[in-house]
Order: C-alpha cells, then sequence, then structure tokens
C-alpha cells in the first residue's frame, strides 16, 4: 500500500488509503510517527497525519519535562541528554531538589538526568523528518468522524476552506484529547500557569531542578506547590501548580506567582520574557484504548497520563516504540496498557486521599522524598519502580488514610467527570507535560 508522497496534500481528500492514519499532530500523534519512521519494515509502511488547521484547536507551545531513560557512555554515538529523542533538549539536570512546607530541603543527585524539551523544536525537528520521509502524507484539516470500516477505518472531517475529506487507513491511532473524561471515583486537575523570567543578579542554580516547593499556600484539599526549572543563572521556568478540582483565572494564577517570586521565594527585579497556562486530568477513570476494530484511543486519550503526577510524556514514547514493533511485525497494534495495575490502585487511593483531605498534600510529598531513597521515589513517579520499593514506599506513608481511601473505592460509584479544559477555552490554554 506504499504511495508517492505528495509535497503538499491537496484541500480535500476522498478514499485516500494508508497503513496508518494518525488523527492529531501533537506529543503523542508525533511521536507515534517517529517510531513508526524508526521501525523496522519493508516496505515501509504508508502513513496519513491529520492536523488541525492554524486556529484555536491546535495547541500552545509547551513544555515537556521527564526522566531519561537510560544512562548513555560519554563516547556513545549520540550520548548526552535526550540522545534518540529526535529533538533538541532546551535543558537537563541532574539534581533534583524538594522543599517542604517549613523550608526543608530535601532531594540530591539523581541517577538519571531530568530532561526539558519545548513543543515547538519537537515541531520544528518533526517537521523537517516528515518533509524528507516518502511514505508519510499529511493532511490538514478538521476531523469530524472517526469508525471502523469493511477493510479498517475511516478518518473524515472537513479542510480549512470547508470542504470535505475522508482518509481509509488499515489502522487508525486517534490522540486527539479527551473532551471529556470517564467515569471516575475521583478525579482532580493539575493546573498550573508559569513565567519564563530573567532576573537582574543571578538567582539560579543551572544544575538544579526545583521539583516541589511545598512553601506556598495550600488548599483546604489538595495541593499547591512551585515548580522552579533554571536554564541559566538568571533565566527560569517558574511555575504556579494546583491539584483540586477546578483551575483557577488567569488573574488568580498571576496573583499566585507574583507572591511566590516576591514573598516565598524573591527574585529581586526580574522580567516575564513569556508565559504557558495549562491542565491536567487526574483521575481514576478507565480510559478505553481501543475504539474500534482498527481505532485506538493514545496519548492522554488512551490513558497515557499518570494519574497521580500528570507525567505523560515518556509513557507516550514507551507506547508508541511498543506500538510501532508490533506494526512492523505484523501484529494486531493495541497499545499496550500504559500504566501498571497496583500503580493505578495506588494513585487511586492517593487521589481519594487528597480530594476528601485524609491526607495534607504537601506534608505527603515532603514525607516521600525525606523518608525514601531519592532513586525509589523517582522510578515510582516514572512507574518504573519494583515491588519491593513500592511496599516500602506504602509503609513510610500515612498509612491508615491511605488505607482507608483503598478500601472504600471499590464502594463508591463513579461518576461523570466534567469537560476538560482545552485550547481556547476562557480559563486556560492547555499545555501538558
Amino acid at each position: 500500500m506504499n504511495r508517492p508522497k505528495t509535497a503538499a496534500a491537496p484541500a480535500a481528500h476522498t478514499g485516500t488509503d494508508a497503513d496508518v492514519v494518525v488523527v492529531g499532530a501533537g506529543a503523542a500523534g508525533l511521536s507515534l510517527v517517529r517510531h513508526l519512521l524508526d521501525a523496522s519494515s519493508s516496505p515501509a509502511l504508508s502513513v496519513a497525519v491529520v492536523e488541525p488547521p492554524p486556529g484555536p484547536a491546535r495547541s500552545p507551545e509547551r513544555t515537556w519535562c521527564f526522566w531519561e531513560e537510560e544512562e548513555t557512555g560519554p563516547g556513545e554515538p549520540g550520548a548526552g541528554p535526550g540522545a534518540g529523542l529526535g529533538a533538541p533538549v532546551t535543558a537537563s539536570w541532574r539534581r533534583l531538589l524538594v522543599r517542604g512546607p517549613g523550608g526543608e530541603t530535601l532531594g540530591g543527585d539523581s541517577p538519571r538526568r531530568y530532561l526539558m524539551v519545548r513543543s515547538a523544536n519537537f515541531t520544528r525537528a518533526m517537521d523537517a523528518r516528515l518533509a524528507a520521509a516518502d511514505a508519510v502524507t499529511r493532511v490538514t484539516g478538521t476531523v469530524t468522524a472517526v469508525g471502523d470500516g469493511p477493510h479498517g477505518a475511516r478518518v473524515s472531517g472537513t479542510d480549512a476552506a470547508g470542504r470535505p475529506f475522508a482518509l481509509t487507513g488499515r489502522w487508525v491511532f486517534d490522540s486527539r484529547p479527551p473532551r471529556a473524561l470517564p467515569p471516575a471515583h475521583t478525579t482532580l486537575l493539575q493546573h498550573f500557569r508559569g513565567w519564563f523570567v530573567r532576573t537582574a543578579e543571578d538567582r539560579f542554580d543551572p544544575g538544579t531542578a526545583e521539583l516541589m516547593d511545598l512553601r506556598t499556600p495550600q488548599p483546604r484539599c489538595g495541593l499547591s506547590f512551585a515548580y522552579v526549572l533554571p536554564l541559566t543563572p538568571r533565566e527560569a521556568l517558574v511555575e504556579y501548580t494546583e491539584f483540586s478540582p477546578r483551575p483557577l483565572t488567569v488573574r488568580e494564577y498571576e496573583a499566585a506567582l507574583r507572591h511566590y517570586t516576591e514573598r516565598v521565594r524573591p527574585l529581586g527585579e526580574f522580567t516575564v520574557t513569556g508565559a504557558e497556562q495549562g491542565v491536567i486530568p487526574m483521575t481514576d477513570g478507565r480510559f478505553a484504548r481501543r475504539a474500534g476494530r482498527s481505532v485506538f484511543r493514545i496519548g492522554t486519550a488512551g490513558g497515557a497520563t499518570r494519574p497521580s503526577t500528570g507525567y505523560t510524556f515518556a509513557t507516550v514514547q514507551r507506547q508508541s516504540a511498543q506500538v510501532a514493533a508490533a506494526l512492523a511485525a505484523g501484529r494486531t497494534p493495541v497499545p499496550p496498557r500504559p500504566h501498571a495495575r497496583r500503580h493505578l490502585a495506588m494513585d487511586a487511593a492517593l487521589l481519594r486521599a487528597l480530594a476528601t483531605g485524609r491526607v495534607d498534600g504537601a506534608d505527603f510529598f515532603a514525607r516521600l522524598f525525606r523518608r525514601n531513597r531519592l532513586d525509589s521515589v523517582l522510578r515510582f513517579l516514572d512507574g518504573r519502580s519494583a515491588l519491593r520499593e513500592e511496599v516500602a514506599i506504602g509503609l513510610r506513608s500515612p498509612i491508615w488514610p491511605m488505607a482507608r481511601s483503598l478500601a472504600e473505592l471499590p464502594l463508591l460509584p463513579r461518576r461523570p467527570s466534567a469537560a476538560v479544559p482545552r485550547p481556547g477555552d476562557p480559563h486556560q490554554r492547555k499545555a501538558p507535560r
């Protein structure tokens, strides 16, 4: 089913065939295409990528952070932060720091680097790669329907001029963010606004990422913290984050950032050079990875977001690699389960404990880093921990509130969740980590 690549996709398509159709060109969609191009397959799979037209349907620029998969030796080809990612890494940090509610400093040197990738750099790198790939065709349009067909699946929609298009593919992977979350026992939102700042004097350690500064005023139920990622001694991303049921207004985020940068951690004179704002669902709802015989959901829509942390990017890479391997081997490419069942159970208990106020969020996370080895905590947050590490972490957590929250979950109904804020919504612009 190989077909020649067009230099620019026509304005409308009817009956265009591809082995794989990827709906959406964000982190999940482009990561899958990258892994498909990397996977050994002869002949190469033909791929069609459907991306929304310029405007509010496209996500704004955002920052993705994640832990390096594994070390590479200093002399190996491609060695270095993010080697093999396919996009330049903006910054990386070996030392990780957490500040407790009373100012206690926790953390230390990490066995793996914490990496930052800007979405604009990732997209530019992928644009160049897709332009050089004969097996890839890009289509710009708004998708209105995705469903099974007699010989695969069909994607239909309208282009920027309002003309209809249709694509058929043996397999379709839909990466569009969910408009509504699945029914859940507990749903919180991780919502945030960050400033890119430039200070008049040296204020930051470029070698240290500050994952959580818990000295921020805490909500009655949930959690708040500041997140500081230095780029140079005078430049950093400073972000205010909350775990709570509803996003704040821009004015409320700005007030929280001013309070942090003026009173909690004074930066002196500084300039805000940019801003990003977003919301990430934190839910124990069950995301379906399969939407038909030949239709699959990937990314947040397929459950890739870790419920207790909001981290998504690294999971998307692992999920994409396994899908690409299945396709190369001729197997049905069902996206793998993104998180272990035991991790989801622990996450569900934590969400319930936070939402009910049974645990103090700031104290919980300070205790997590204070009482456990840093490498074990990082593996847990990244979904790579061993069972023995999780047992140790659990025994050093508030046992009775967590046990009560876990025990009551089977007795609670799963309730519908509110719609997820999307780009262009009044309160915020989506920018997942």
